[in-house]
């Protein structure tokens, strides 16, 4: 399997999102999703999905390029193992990231009581 780049599926003026530019958005194996947002003046940020995972990692420009990639190896790594992450692969991975809920990201009450 290999990353697949999906950006061209957005027009440009759906790339534009708050006050962010897509650079790009890449899934693997249509599960994993992992999109990268530009600013001219302001924090990058790197877009995740996979599973239960969703969120937001705040990254410098200088860095933002490495650590997208470090973070595709990593969750792909994770999906070939497990297809699914593990609970211990979540706090692993959301500690060292540092991950973000987005404020626009809305959860079904239900689904999300049922994972506690």
């Amino acid at each position: 399997m290999e990353w697949k780049n999906v950006t061209k599926h957005f027009t440009e003026e759906e790339r534009q999102y708050n006050g962010k530019y897509l650079e790009i958005d890449e899934v693997y194996d249509d599960v994993v999703e992992v999109s990268l947002f530009s600013a001219k003046d302001d924090i990058y940020e790197i877009y995740i999905s996979f599973g239960i995972i969703c969120g937001i990692i705040y990254v410098e420009k200088e860095n933002a390029h490495n650590l997208h990639e470090e973070i595709k190896e990593v969750l792909a790594n994770e999906y070939r193992i497990n297809k699914e992450p593990t609970d211990e692969f979540i706090n692993r991975f959301s500690n060292k990231y540092e991950i973000s809920i987005p404020d626009d990201l809305f959860f079904d009450a239900k689904n999300l009581f049922d994972l506690f």
